[in-house]
């Protein structure tokens, strides 16, 4: 295979889980992926950030954050994010200091 049709490939398959976890998944919250998978939404809105930061392109957190989220955060928080209970939490605490170093 070559490079161009590689990166294609990869690409379709980010778009389809972006879609996935924007449109098909919203009722998984960030904190129950990150306890199960160490990495959320916010993790890969941080990687695409990193990745056109590398390319020279200037991309904040909150840009970054829109453009995976395809709304701000504010709008997603209200419409689909929910309490998490203290077990979560600490457990997401876990998750996060053993993830990292992965910076995932």
């Amino acid at each position: 295979m070559d490079e161009q049709t590689r990166t294609e490939l990869e690409a379709a398959a980010f778009r389809a889980l972006r879609e996935h976890l924007m449109e098909k998944r919203t009722d998984v919250q960030n904190i129950d992926m990150m306890n199960l998978a160490g990495f959320c939404r916010n993790c890969l809105s941080r990687w695409y950030q990193e990745a056109a930061n590398a390319r020279g392109i200037e991309m904040g957190k909150e840009e970054a954050r829109e453009i995976f989220y395809g709304m701000t955060m504010d709008e997603w928080k209200a419409n689909h994010q929910t309490e998490a209970s203290a077990e979560k939490q600490a457990a997401f605490q876990t998750a996060f200091n053993e993830n990292v170093g992965d910076k995932g």
